[in-house]
């Protein structure tokens, strides 16, 4: 079971974003969008997506420090591991704080807007039960285990998430793991898994391109000139 946990499952659930991801693509181009529904309520929106987008990026940037940095990089920059502690502890718990709001503001106007009611769907149920379990049981796992320096999981859950791209996982290093972490890995794998046939498989076209786009240049017309020219019915030559 800890094989099939720790050394097969990681690989089954990024080939199920992989795969799942260019089957979306290749055969749901017209359904590869966050299905908006602000058509039917904007208000509530408006506050609760920005809560929510910010929150998981700083969930994704804090994950991804703390398992592909290795400690030793950090402690030759300076950061201990006390100090590396009370950053992950107070940085991660505002940022999960922060996605578990949106999500409940996400989840009020979905409930209590009739037309976003009708128009939420199985998938979007299972994605925001999958997703907020994964962010509950972070900030559980972390608290539940934040006394002293708290859990090291950068000597354990780290070394065995940078292992996996080696194709040798090393699953010794999950032995000993606290539960909670063990459960919350599990189920963030599950959330990567799923992610190719929610709604969440537009994080994959977020509009990069626009910071690097050339500016789009505005002209005042001509007033004078507009109100010299004869009116004329029909259509103009351009340039004319």
């Amino acid at each position: 079971m800890t094989t099939l946990i720790w050394g097969v499952l990681p690989y089954v659930a990024v080939v199920l974003l992989v795969v799942g991801t260019i089957w979306r693509y290749r055969y749901d181009k017209f359904g590869w969008t966050t299905r908006s529904s602000q058509v039917y309520e904007s208000k509530l929106l408006n506050i609760a997506s920005p809560v929510f987008h910010y929150g998981i990026l700083f969930v994704l940037v804090g994950h991804l420090v703390g398992l592909f940095i290795p400690m030793s990089w950090t402690e030759n920059v300076g950061v201990s591991e006390h100090t590396y502690h009370l950053f992950s502890l107070i940085g991660g718990t505002f940022a999960g704080v922060l996605t578990v709001l949106g999500i409940f503001m996400l989840l009020f106007r979905r409930r209590f807007k009739a037309p976003v009611f009708r128009a939420t769907t199985r998938n979007d149920k299972l994605m925001y039960l999958v997703l907020l379990a994964a962010i509950v049981l972070g900030m559980v796992a972390k608290l539940t285990h934040s006394s002293g320096n708290g859990y090291n999981y950068r000597e354990t859950i780290g070394p065995w998430s940078r292992s996996l791209f080696t194709l040798s996982p090393d699953i010794d290093l999950m032995h000993g793991v606290p539960v909670l972490y063990q459960i919350h890995a599990v189920v963030g794998m599950s959330l990567i898994a799923l992610v190719p046939f929610t709604r969440l498989v537009h994080m994959f076209s977020a509009p990069v391109q626009y910071l690097f786009r050339p500016y789009v240049v505005y002209r005042s017309r001509d007033q004078r000139r507009l109100a010299a020219r004869p009116e004329r019915r029909g259509w103009e030559r351009t340039g004319s």
